[in-house]
């Protein structure tokens, strides 16, 4: 086989790596949370669960991201995670006492919330250089998510909540068996990071930082949908059945979305930031009517305004990540990257959302999130007047570097 058929051949198992990875995490967010409900957990117990997890993928994140840039070799940093986490899962399952399962997820968190974005590093160097576009790669995590839930959906109705830790474990090692066949996700002629100038190198671009501040504003609103949406689809009355589907539909929309993007997104900083205004305001708007809700359907129909708000900016981001941060720090530019929506995010869905869930109601919690996102709009908006205005600027002071003397 040659060289270029060896390369398509790892292009396609990237593909159906982030199918069955998305696809696995997608059965187990959506149903865990009625897993430890099942066990007889509070919803304010949930919401600390789930809440301890991205508190340490602050520290995850950034770690994970660091030894890929230092090891060159994401392939091999995605593995120790996969097998690390099916591993503490199994523990997980095995445990009813509040304070044990909670250390047993803070080990699992460690090993879960970096995969989405090493898996999007690994995406991003295997295409470097290529015509190959992100999206056609990411979409399959969505294809994954969307056909995995909703399918296991009545097969966790069949067998039992309490058994979600089989389906989960199945879907686990099909993803490990395609890792081990992932390409390295190496770029060539990268250079070396040079010790002490890792922080510098990495947050020397104002606007990323900026950017993954704001990002917060936007993110812990959906990190709170994401952790109570099966509870509030129960409360009004759907199923477990339901919860799947309304999975499938936050996710399989995402593919046209991604494709769009791969098409017509223009890689430079005030479009993106200007398109990131644009979903900001489509948030808002998502929390608003989710705030309304009154039946499960109207939230299930909902959820597919998850497409166009989480699947844009997290697009977006991805995409704007990797140009404002130099190329041999990408990892750890897409790990700081995903602090915004699994570490710092979590930590406040998980305390403040279930607090607000339980003592003040699903209802008042979205209507919160709605002010929350607001101030990221207002935020984003600044952001764009400004790099609007320094483009402006600098594009003035060219013109009289070329005026003649």
């Amino acid at each position: 086989m040659n060289t270029s058929d060896d390369y398509k051949r790892g292009l396609l198992t990237v593909k159906l790596f982030n199918f069955f990875l998305y696809g696995a995490l997608s059965v187990l967010m959506s149903f865990i949370p009625l897993y430890f409900q099942e066990v007889g957990f509070t919803t304010v117990a949930i919401g600390m669960l789930m809440a301890g997890g991205p508190f340490v993928s602050i520290f995850a994140n950034p770690f994970w991201g660091y030894w890929s840039d230092r090891l060159q070799n994401i392939k091999k940093i995605l593995l120790i995670m996969l097998i690390g986490n099916l591993i503490i899962i199994q523990i997980v399952f095995q445990l009813n006492s509040l304070p044990l399962v909670f250390i047993a997820m803070l080990l699992f968190f460690n090993f879960q919330t970096p995969l989405f974005s090493q898996s999007n590093s690994l995406i991003l160097n295997t295409i470097e250089g290529t015509p190959y576009k992100f999206g056609t790669f990411r979409l399959w995590g969505s294809l994954g998510w969307a056909i995995m839930a909703v399918g296991a959906g009545p097969f966790i109705d069949l067998i039992g909540i309490k058994n979600l830790w089989i389906v989960y474990s199945f879907m686990l090692i099909l993803t490990i068996l395609f890792g081990f066949k992932l390409p390295q996700g190496k770029v060539e002629g990268t250079k070396k990071i040079v010790k002490g100038g890792y922080a510098k190198a990495l947050f020397g671009n104002k606007y990323f930082l900026v950017f993954v501040i704001l990002g917060v504003l936007i993110s812990v609103p959906n990190s709170i949908n994401l952790t109570f949406i099966s509870l509030y689809i129960k409360q009004l009355g759907g199923s477990v059945v339901m919860i799947g589907w309304s999975a499938f539909l936050t996710a399989i929309f995402e593919v046209p979305v991604f494709l769009l993007f791969d098409r017509y997104l223009k890689r430079n900083t005030s479009t993106m930031i200007g398109c990131l205004v644009i979903v900001s305001v489509l948030f808002v708007i998502r929390w608003f009517l989710m705030s309304i809700a009154t039946d499960p359907m109207q939230v299930i129909f909902l959820q597919m305004l998850h497409s166009i708000t989480f699947g844009g900016y997290f697009y977006i981001g991805t995409t704007l990540t990797a140009k404002l941060v130099p190329v041999e720090l990408r990892a750890s530019g897409q790990a700081i990257y995903g602090l915004t929506w699994g570490g710092i995010s979590g930590i406040m869905a998980g305390m403040i959302g279930g607090w607000m869930f339980q003592e003040l109601g699903p209802n008042m919690m979205y209507q919160i999130t709605t002010l929350i996102s607001l101030l990221g709009v207002i935020g984003f908006t600044a952001l764009w007047l400004r790099i609007r205005e320094a483009s402006k600027q600098n594009m003035a002071l060219e013109g009289e570097k070329n005026l003649p003397s």
